[in-house]
């Protein structure tokens, strides 16, 4: 039986196993990239807020504020504290009550937020917090002014809030991204070369397994996989050539066992053909007698003679399968008219009144005489056995390129559609209640089998009447070309053979 190929629109193997090395590289290196870009970030954010904040928690220390403050000492302590802005230039701004003073000409700042201010003033030891106004990064430092009241601290009242840049740490951070995007497409061009190799160190016992497999399909079955390595895929390989061994075990001795049973049935076959002959006359001459015999002894004589017929019959069919299963079988073609050579096989079967003819004249071909006369007396009486009278025998001749073609139709019921499939097996009958038919269930194998021999094919089917339809056809062309090779052979084997005698005669002379 032979399954469809299934043509599929999926890439292939060595396409997915790329594909999946790289979709891991990438992931990977987009994984490490967005980790390493976390880590440094935070470390260079960490870092600069954390020296600004200790920076500025100093200053304030060594700042020296007189209270009740006035807004001049606020604004001159603000620009003292500007001036020594670490790591990045400060702007401070300080509040004291409803007094506003700053670093700069503005009292105050929007990017300080009420968030922060609530923090300082909650908390002794200050807060911090990051901002982005307007796409630019800010760190703000909210600290208290303490004083020093013996054992504990004391708010002063003033608020001092710092305001830093982050645009030089934010520039660095985006020159890393840029750098790890820049980088992945030649890592991921650089993966191409391992992904290759995988595929191909993955691909190449997959790909040896697939001759392997389609030499055993073409019949080498001594076929093998050389086995490297101890991974699945040498498993894999192993396994197969352990299959194939036991495979061609099995075929071997089931080829041995097919050669004998065609032995046996051979030599049985020619064994019986001697002892046949002898009753075959023996019948015959009883045959001749059996009307002066008594009635119930006639009837036996008569039973003997058919069923030693139905057995000689049954033998040579018999031997005619054994030559072709021994490629034995021998063609051997001659022009011949094919309507004058199908009247023939009637008329020798007497036939010719039961079998109704549309032969058209003039049609020649190369065929072998002997197999197409089997072949039409097999289908004719197949049909008049089993069939229902008038059989019809057709002949429509070749056109141009076409085959000859010769049809056999009868006036029955026709197939049935669960027979048809096996209707040319050996030893098959469409009735398994006629094990005891005339016909040895072996002729219309050995139709099939002569047909196959010229080149052609037959075909069983129910024509358009009902009836059981079976249908030849000859590559005459083809018929033509083998005829003209044979002739061509016989001629050189004549010519060597008269060349021979004539060297023979001089050599007498």
């Amino acid at each position: 039986m032979r399954f469809p190929v299934r043509r599929s629109l999926r890439p292939g193997l060595r396409t997915r196993l790329i594909a999946a090395f790289l979709l891991v590289a990438a992931v990977s290196a987009l994984t490490t990239a967005a980790l390493t870009y976390q880590s440094a970030r935070s470390a260079i954010l960490k870092q600069a807020q954390d020296q600004a904040v200790e920076q500025f928690r100093e200053q304030i220390a060594n700042e020296y504020f007189a209270l009740p403050a006035s807004a001049a000492a606020l604004q001159n302590a603000c620009r003292s504290l500007a001036r020594a802005g670490k790591p990045h230039p400060w702007f401070v701004f300080a509040e004291y009550g409803t007094l506003r003073a700053s670093s700069t000409s503005r009292p105050t700042s929007t990017v300080i937020t009420d968030e922060l201010r609530n923090q300082t003033h909650a908390n002794a030891h200050g807060s911090f917090q990051r901002v982005i106004q307007d796409g630019t990064p800010y760190l703000t430092i909210g600290m208290p002014v303490m004083f020093d009241r013996g054992s504990s601290e004391q708010h002063s009242g003033v608020y001092l809030y710092a305001v830093m840049d982050l645009r030089t740490e934010s520039v660095t951070i985006q020159a890393m991204v840029s750098a790890a995007k820049n980088g992945a497409l030649p890592a991921l061009a650089v993966a191409v070369v391992p992904a290759l190799l995988a595929a191909r160190s993955v691909l190449r016992p997959v790909r040896d397994l697939r001759r392997a497999a389609s030499s055993m399909g073409k019949g080498r079955l001594d076929t093998r996989i050389e086995v490297k390595g101890s991974d699945e895929l040498a498993d894999l390989a192993w396994t197969f050539n352990e299959s194939a061994e036991q495979l061609e075990r099995s075929v071997e001795e089931l080829q041995k066992a097919e050669a004998r049973a065609r032995r046996f049935a051979s030599d049985v076959s020619h064994e019986l053909r001697t002892p046949l002959a002898g009753m075959l006359a023996v019948t015959e001459v009883l045959d001749e007698d059996a009307d002066g015999l008594d009635p119930d002894t006639a009837r036996a004589v008569r039973l003997i003679s058919a069923e030693t017929g139905k057995l000689a019959t049954l033998v040579e069919d018999l031997m005619e399968i054994s030559r072709f299963d021994a490629k034995a079988a021998e063609l051997n073609p001659d022009e011949v008219d094919v309507a004058e050579t199908i009247r023939k096989t009637l008329q020798r079967r007497h036939w010719q009144d039961r079998v109704r003819t549309q032969l058209p004249d003039g049609v020649r071909a190369m065929i072998d005489p002997r197999r197409f006369d089997l072949v039409v007396a097999n289908l004719v009486g197949n049909a008049l056995r089993h069939g229902v009278e008038p059989v019809t025998v057709r002949l429509r001749p070749a056109v141009g390129e076409g085959p000859l073609v010769v049809e056999v139709e009868d006036s029955g019921p026709g197939i049935d559609a669960a027979v048809l499939p096996h209707i040319f097996d050996r030893f098959f009958k469409a009735d398994a209640a006629r094990t005891r038919s005339a016909g040895s269930g072996l002729g219309l194998a050995i139709t099939q089998e002569n047909v196959r021999l010229h080149g052609g094919t037959v075909r069983a089917a129910n024509g358009p009447g009902g009836g059981a339809l079976f249908t030849v056809e000859l590559p005459t062309g083809l018929l033509a070309a083998e005829a003209a090779e044979a002739a061509e052979a016989a001629e050189v084997a004549e010519a060597a053979g008269a060349a021979g005698a004539a060297e023979a005669g001089e050599a007498a002379r």
